[in-house]
């Protein structure tokens, strides 16, 4: 089961401008991140930083790291926040039992004639295998289809990345084939497999999708 706080719930009727928005499943809280969060947030990106860093772009020369500055993340906020204004993004820190374990983000929403988003995720290696992805992202989709009225949400995925193709084959999301040279990630242009869903098949697997928030 998902469910928003109730003055967020009110919020979401209002449409895609939503701030202070919670999302709660039935082992995590998602939300987005404060500068606040900075300890919790800066100790889990340093001691993962190896392990993330193949899957991420490269920071641009000379910007500074959120990991290591407080200001930095606090700007970083505050981009993410206006952009849940504005409508055009919602980021989710992941947090269970209050201790942070990662992220899923919704980016490039467009609306008009698209309707659509792409979903991004990442969890704490120590985290990793307990199910807190799958659960978070059955989260987002129900947040993303029945309060923000998307119409599709994609998932793109570098072919070799074991772990994050795990998620998107236990939740059963289609493949729709591989973009070659789709983003530039650690300095190389990889390709990416392209998984999706619409809202149409989130309302007729919603029942078998939510019960992997126990898994």
């Amino acid at each position: 089961m998902v469910w928003l706080t109730r003055s967020s719930l009110h919020q979401a009727r209002l449409g895609p401008k939503v701030s202070a928005m919670e999302l709660h499943t039935s082992r995590l809280t998602l939300r987005g991140l404060r500068a606040n969060d900075f300890p919790q947030w800066s100790e889990v990106r340093l001691r993962c930083a190896d392990w993330l860093r193949v899957w991420e772009p490269r920071r641009s020369a000379g910007a500074p790291d959120p990991a290591r500055d407080p200001i930095a993340l606090a700007s970083r906020c505050s981009a993410r926040e206006r952009e849940r204004q504005l409508g055009t993004g919602y980021a989710f820190g992941v947090f269970h039992r209050q201790q942070f374990v990662g992220e899923v983000n919704v980016s490039n929403i467009r609306r008009g004639p698209f309707q659509s988003a792409d979903i991004g995720y990442w969890v704490d290696e120590q985290c990793a295998g307990k199910g807190f992805t799958p659960e978070a992202v059955v989260g987002v989709f129900s947040y993303v289809f029945d309060h923000a009225h998307l119409h599709r949400a994609e998932i793109a995925i570098i072919p070799r990345n074991q772990r994050s193709l795990r998620v998107v084959e236990k939740l059963g999301i289609r493949c729709e084939g591989v973009a070659l040279q789709f983003l530039e990630i650690d300095g190389v242009w990889e390709d990416h497999a392209r998984f999706a869903i619409l809202r149409d098949e989130w309302n007729e697997r919603r029942e078998e999708l939510m019960a992997y928030q126990s898994s």
